[in-house]
């Protein structure tokens, strides 16, 4: 099992910075899953306990100048391990002008992912600085736990207003509950509300559009059957959209959410060669 990589690009190196420091935010501990040509970051906190979920795949070729792996084995070429986002994210905040980084997947005393940051220096000769990243080797019979969720089949999928609109508003709302609703249609309308004994307070966003696959035949029920004004709504705790939209740096360039009445709220952010998934489940 072999693994070790290369970044050059400064512009690629600062992106992929952005977007382990979102996951950090998401993350306390996650699986990194290497393949040839991916790495994808996964929680699966499970669900049926009510823990969020998150699953974001990245393009190697889109980030890394040099990318060599070899998995477990011929046929299932792949390496799973454990680590703590916020320690990769801390490696990476030294590497913010660096000349190059370099990972790679040591055994000294235990499985380490090395960041070793390259500075330029004003001798000849370059500072390199090492971080040794503990990681956990996921065993292969334990592989399918950290399979891509699936989408549940929803009831409303639309656009998401500009986020930091979305993010202010959930932060004023945060003071005053711990549950939000998030209720959209099939008309591009959006509302999110909370309700106390004492206050009750609602913002409403309209025309934000509706992704195309949303009134197409398949496993949604065409939109001729559907009552377009008619919202979906799930009630989900607050403080886990908040992190979702205080750690988001992947600075998306879609970002839409699918309701799945009183189940589940799941988010979609998309950059180019990164999507982010991330499932909020609902609250009876």
């Amino acid at each position: 099992m072999r693994f070790r990589a290369k970044i050059v690009d400064l512009a690629c190196l600062n992106h992929f910075s952005r977007i382990i420091n979102t996951i950090a935010k998401l993350a306390k501990t996650c699986i990194l899953r290497l393949t040839v040509s991916k790495l994808y970051f996964i929680l699966s906190d499970k669900v049926a306990n009510g823990g969020a979920s998150m699953w974001c795949e990245l393009s190697q070729g889109n980030f890394f100048d040099e990318f060599q792996m070899e998995g477990v084995a011929a046929e299932h070429n792949e390496i799973y391990l454990e680590l703590k986002p916020e320690n990769l994210s801390r490696a990476l905040k030294t590497a913010q002008n660096a000349k190059a980084v370099k990972m790679k997947l040591t055994n000294k005393h235990c499985p380490c992912l090395r960041v070793a940051v390259e500075l330029p220096s004003l001798s000849s000769s370059s500072r390199i600085v090492t971080h040794d990243i503990p990681v956990g080797v996921i065993p292969r019979r334990m592989w399918n736990d950290f399979r891509e969720p699936s989408v549940p089949d929803f009831d409303v999928s639309i656009y998401l207003p500009a986020l930091k609109t979305m993010k202010s508003v959930v932060e004023r709302m945060k003071n005053l509950s711990n549950f939000i609703v998030i209720e959209a249609n099939l008309s591009g309308e959006m509302n999110l509300k909370i309700e106390t004994d004492l206050v009750s307070v609602t913002t409403h966003f309209k025309d934000l559009g509706n992704p195309p696959w949303a009134s197409e035949d398949g496993c949604q029920s065409s939109a001729q059957d559907r009552d377009l004004e008619s919202m979906a709504e799930a009630c989900i705790d607050i403080k886990k959209l908040q992190l979702l939209l205080a750690g988001q740096q992947v600075n998306p360039t879609k970002a839409l959410c699918n309701i799945v009445r009183k189940r589940i709220v799941h988010f979609i952010l998309l950059h180019e060669e990164v999507s982010l998934q991330y499932f909020i489940p609902a609250i009876a």
